[in-house]
């Protein structure tokens, strides 16, 4: 497929909202099939194909053995089996400083189904949500089903991509109902401080609106700063954490996400708004009920040697993906990612002689190099790229070598 048809139809489709995977499978179709070189994508977030990354025995072993019991054959509660709902609730109250309970707990098939299932709580005719930008565009997706307006407030990346609060104050008004927070962040790699999180939470305070907390990189933080839940301030604003298994455990086609209500202001507990969430559930289809049954068992005898090894090769990983952009001329890293798996870097176009925007470049570094990078189109930001360091460390280095090929034989001549 000609890159021009295949560049048509990306923006084509950005304005009905092309999914992350939607660009990506544009981008592979665009690989030219008498290429000898192997395919590197450093675009799509699943560690999980690189050998580098793999779950932990207890999560397997938890996992067979729940099926071999033949008692997690039928159906699960539309909110998730008790013990799975008990045990996430034990698994974050560690990091809080109040108690959850398995009532504040509703598991969900990823963390995409709790993103959601967010919206759908909280969606009314005339409601507005505030997305960072960049940011991660199934947001932007689900409010469209939603008919939430979308409002778009920035990330500062000279601060460690800060959320800019003077922006945040300046687009909410009275039909504002969400603050979404991505902590550790996707796509910039950023993990907030304590006291960044307090201003945001007293930020949302002051615009009396609900913080929408995306910490499906929770706890993957290898910079400076701790993770630190945003429910830690549930007692200054209500807070929906949204999370998953995915990214912790390496095992992102197992589905299991939660949808939790860190909320000591009590906003989640009224009545009427837990039957609502209950009945939303009732017409849901939640994670497979044997993978439910093994989270208790994942969540507790997972040894922290297993995290540690994690962040460990994260850690390097990202070293080696900023160390090799340093050698690049035309992309540079605004700030050297702290958490997550993803970071953005910016490309100056001046430098290059025939490359138009950030999709042109990477339609055309896929064609050429067999690398696949995400334009940063796809997150929010023309003309930046957002690069998966969750790489097998030789393939990265490998990929990452090709891109600077790449810029150097499309370099403009001076």
């Amino acid at each position: 497929m000609e890159i021009s048809t295949v560049t048509t139809n990306y923006e084509a489709n950005t304005a009905s909202t092309i999914t992350i995977k939607g660009i990506l499978s544009l981008l592979m179709q665009s690989i030219d099939d008498n290429n000898d070189k192997k395919v590197i994508s450093l675009g799509i977030g699943d560690p999980s194909v690189y050998t580098s990354f793999r779950p932990p025995h207890v999560a397997e072993e938890a996992a067979i053995d729940a099926i071999q019991s033949e008692k997690f054959n039928g159906y699960a509660p539309t909110v998730g089996l008790l013990q799975t709902r008990r045990a996430i609730a034990d698994y974050l109250s560690h990091d809080l400083p109040y108690k959850l309970s398995s009532d504040d707990v509703f598991v969900t098939s990823g963390c995409t189904q709790a993103i959601d299932v967010s919206l759908e709580m909280l969606a009314h005719p005339g409601a507005n949500i505030l997305l960072p930008r960049p940011g991660f565009p199934i947001y932007e997706l689900c409010a469209s089903f939603r008919h939430l307006e979308v409002r778009y407030y920035g990330l500062l990346p000279e601060k460690g991509w800060e959320v800019d609060l003077d922006s945040v104050e300046s687009l909410a008004d009275q039909n504002t109902v969400a603050l979404v927070i991505i902590n550790p962040g996707n796509p910039c790699g950023n993990v907030y401080t304590y006291l960044h999180l307090e201003k945001i939470a007293e930020t949302a305070k002051k615009l009396s609106t609900v913080v929408i907390a995306d910490e499906v990189y929770g706890h993957l933080a290898f910079g400076d700063n701790p993770f630190v839940p945003m429910g830690v301030f549930g007692s200054t604003v209500p807070v929906l954490t949204l999370g998953s298994l995915s990214k912790r455990w390496i095992v992102p086609g197992w589905r299991l996400g939660w949808f939790v209500t860190s909320d000591r202001c009590g906003m989640f507990r009224q009545p009427k708004v837990v039957e609502r969430i209950k009945k939303y559930f009732d017409i849901l289809g939640g994670p497979a009920t044997f993978i439910q049954a093994a989270v208790p068992r994942i969540l507790e005898q997972t040894q922290e040697v297993f995290f540690k090894k994690t962040i460990d090769i994260l850690r390097r990983s990202a070293n080696i993906c900023c160390d090799e952009i340093e050698k690049i001329p035309c992309i540079t890293c605004p700030h050297r990612p702290d958490g997550s798996m993803t970071l953005m870097v910016r490309l100056n176009l001046s430098l290059l002689e025939d490359i138009s925007d950030d999709l042109d470049f990477c339609f055309k570094l896929a064609k050429e190099e067999s690398v696949v990078l995400l334009p940063g189109t796809a997150v929010g930001l023309k003309d930046w790229l957002r690069i998966t360091f969750a790489a097998d460390p030789f393939l990265l280095e490998d990929g990452l070598k090709r891109v600077r090929s790449f810029c150097q034989r499309h370099a403009r001549k001076l």
